[in-house]
C-alpha cells in the first residue's frame, strides 16, 4: 500500500474496508427489500394473483422464459421458497459468507424476480440491478466478513480492478443522467426562473416533515435551492473522483455527505421514498478513501506480521486476474449503449429481457409536479352498503389523503402504486387485474362464512382523482376521472364494453 492515499489508484479504485461497509449497508437495505415482497407473491406473482402465468409466458420469448425462475411455477410454496432463498443469500452479504456466490446468485434471482411482474419495476429494481451487477466483481469478503481470515492483506489497501472502474462510471454516469434531465426540461421546472413554481416548492410538501421545512425556508429559499440540486447531482462524481486523484479526503467526504443529506431530505420530505433513498447512500460506499474505518471508528489500526507481505501484481498479472471480469463489464456496457441508442422498438418490448437486463436511463423527476395523484375505488356490497375498496374502508373519502400533510401516495402503498396505471389492460388481462380486488375484498371480509353474505362485494367504481399544484402549499378543487367500472357477478366486462368507461350509478347514495 502506498504511503499516502491519492493518484490514479484511488481515483479508479477503492479499498477492502469500504467495499465491507458496502457490502454490509447493500445487504441490509436487500433483505429489507426481499422480507416486503413476501406480501405481494399472492397479488402480483401466483397464479392466483393478477399476472398469472397463462397470460405471461405466451407473450414472452424462450429466453425470457429460461431465465425467469419465478415463472418455473405460479404456485406460492414455490415462491416462498425462492423468495426464502433470496432472503438467505442477502443474510450471507451481511456477514461475508461466500460472497461470490451470494452476488451472482442475488444478481440472477433478483432479475427473475423483476421478470416475473415487469409492473412493478421501477428504479429501486434498477439500483439494485445494477449494483448486484457490480457487486460480483468486486472482493466483497475482504474485510469486516466471515471470510476475511483467508486474506493476508491490510484493510485499507487500495487497489483497481475492473469492478471499481465500473461502478465508478455508473455512479457518475447515474447522477449526471439524473442531472441533466433537470437541466434539459423543457419547463425549466428546476431553474430560477421556473414558472408557476419551482420543482421543490411541487416537491417539498408531502409529509410533515417537508410542512417544516416549506415553513423554514418559503417559497423563496425553496426556489433558490432548486438549482443547486441540478448541478450537485450533475458534478458531485466527478468532483469526489478529483478529489480522490488528489488525495484530498475532506473533498470526497464531503461530496458523499452532501450528496447522501439530499438523499436523506427526499426520504422525509416525500411518501415511499426512505428505501430508495438508503440504497442510493449504499452506492457512495465505493468512494470512501483509504483509512475510512479508522476514520469513522469502524475499526482499528492493523499491524500485519512480516511474513505477511502485501501482494504486488504487474501488468500482466492483472490481466490475467482480472481479464474475464473485464470483458463481461465490457459487454454489459455495450449492451447498455445498444438498448438505449440502437434497439429497434420491438426488442425493447416486455416480451424479450432486454429493457429490464439493460435500461440504463435515471432520469427521474425531471420536471415540477403540476398535480397530484390518489385513487379511491366506491363499491357496492350486498347488503347494499357503499365503501371503499382500494382503501379497504366502510367509508368512501373523496379529500386529498394523508396524516397531517397532504400527500400524492395511493392509500396501498409500495408495489400496489404501479395498480392504477394498469388501465390500458383489456380483454383477459383486464379481467384477471380488476376481478382480483373483487376476490381479495370478498377473501379478506370472509364472505362466504355464516353471517358475512351481506359483505359480498358486487361491483366497484375506480377513481384517479387529481388537485393542481398550487403556491403557497396551495392545491386546486379536486377532479375526478374515471379508471374502470368493474361488476364483480360477470367475468366479461371487457367483452361488454370494452372502452371501460360506463360507471355504475351510486348516485343515490351521495358516493359519486
Amino acid at each position: 500500500m502506498a504511503k499516502s492515499w491519492g493518484g490514479w489508484a484511488a481515483m479508479l479504485g477503492s479499498n477492502y474496508e469500504a467495499i465491507a461497509m458496502y457490502r454490509i449497508s447493500l445487504g441490509v437495505m436487500l433483505l429489507i427489500e426481499l422480507c416486503s415482497r413476501f406480501q405481494y407473491l399472492h397479488p402480483f406473482y401466483s397464479d392466483s394473483g393478477t399476472l398469472p402465468l397463462k397470460l405471461l409466458l405466451p407473450k414472452s420469448d424462450s429466453l425470457y422464459k429460461a431465465i425467469c425462475m419465478h415463472c418455473y411455477s405460479g404456485s406460492m410454496i414455490y415462491l416462498q421458497l425462492l423468495l426464502a432463498v433470496q432472503v438467505a443469500l442477502a443474510v450471507m452479504l451481511i456477514v461475508g459468507y461466500k460472497t461470490k456466490l451470494a452476488s451472482i446468485a442475488s444478481w440472477i434471482l433478483y432479475l427473475s424476480l423483476t421478470l416475473r411482474n415487469t409492473w412493478l419495476n421501477f428504479i429501486l429494481d434498477r439500483y439494485f440491478h445494477y449494483l448486484l451487477f457490480y457487486s460480483m466483481f468486486l472482493p466483497l469478503d475482504g474485510a469486516h466478513a466471515v471470510d476475511a481470515k483467508k486474506y493476508k492483506h491490510d484493510h485499507r489497501e487500495t487497489f483497481i480492478s475492473p469492478g471499481t472502474i465500473a461502478f465508478k462510471v455508473l455512479i457518475t454516469w447515474l447522477y449526471w443522467d439524473a442531472g441533466y434531465g433537470k437541466y434539459s426540461d423543457p419547463l425549466q421546472g428546476w431553474t430560477l426562473n421556473a414558472k408557476p413554481l419551482p420543482a421543490l416548492d411541487t416537491y417539498v410538501r408531502h409529509t410533515v416533515a417537508a410542512r417544516i421545512m416549506y415553513g423554514l425556508l418559503g417559497p423563496a429559499g425553496l426556489r433558490l435551492m432548486t438549482p443547486t440540486v441540478v448541478y450537485a447531482e450533475m458534478f458531485c462524481a466527478p468532483v469526489a473522483l478529483l478529489g480522490s486523484l488528489v488525495g484530498n479526503k475532506r473533498v470526497v467526504y464531503a461530496t458523499i455527505i452532501g450528496m447522501c443529506s439530499i438523499h436523506i431530505g427526499i426520504a422525509f420530505t416525500m411518501r415511499n421514498t426512505v428505501l430508495l433513498s438508503s440504497v442510493a447512500c449504499v452506492a457512495w460506499c465505493i468512494f470512501l478513501p483509504s483509512g475510512v474505518g479508522t476514520d469513522v471508528g469502524f475499526s482499528s489500526e492493523i499491524k500485519l506480521n512480516k511474513r505477511d507481505k502485501l501482494q504486488k501484481h504487474d501488468a500482466s498479472t492483472w490481466v490475467k486476474r482480472h481479464g474475464i471480469s473485464a470483458l463481461i463489464i465490457a459487454a454489459f456496457g455495450c449492451g447498455s449503449v445498444w438498448f438505449e441508442m440502437f434497439s429497434e422498438q420491438c426488442n425493447q418490448s416486455h416480451k424479450h429481457i432486454w429493457s429490464t437486463l439493460l435500461h440504463n436511463r435515471w432520469n427521474v423527476f425531471v420536471g415540477a409536479e403540476e398535480y397530484v395523484t390518489w385513487e379511491i375505488a366506491p363499491g357496492q356490497l350486498a347488503d347494499g352498503s357503499v365503501v371503499d375498496v382500494w382503501g379497504k374502508s366502510d367509508s368512501v373519502n373523496w379529500n386529498m389523503p394523508g396524516a397531517g400533510a397532504p400527500c400524492t401516495s395511493t392509500a396501498r402503498a409500495g408495489r400496489w402504486r404501479s395498480y392504477p396505471y394498469l388501465a390500458e389492460l383489456k380483454g383477459e388481462d383486464g379481467e384477471v387485474l380488476w376481478s382480483y380486488l373483487c376476490r381479495q375484498w370478498d377473501e379478506e371480509n370472509r364472505v362466504y362464512e355464516a353471517g358475512n353474505e351481506g359483505k359480498k362485494l358486487l361491483k366497484f367504481n375506480f377513481f384517479m382523482l387529481q388537485a393542481d399544484v398550487k403556491p403557497n402549499m396551495g392545491f386546486s378543487a379536486t377532479r375526478k376521472r374515471l379508471i374502470h367500472a368493474h361488476d364483480c357477478l360477470s367475468d366479461t366486462n371487457f367483452v361488454e364494453k370494452d372502452d371501460g368507461n360506463e360507471t355504475f350509478d351510486f348516485m343515490k347514495r351521495g358516493e359519486l
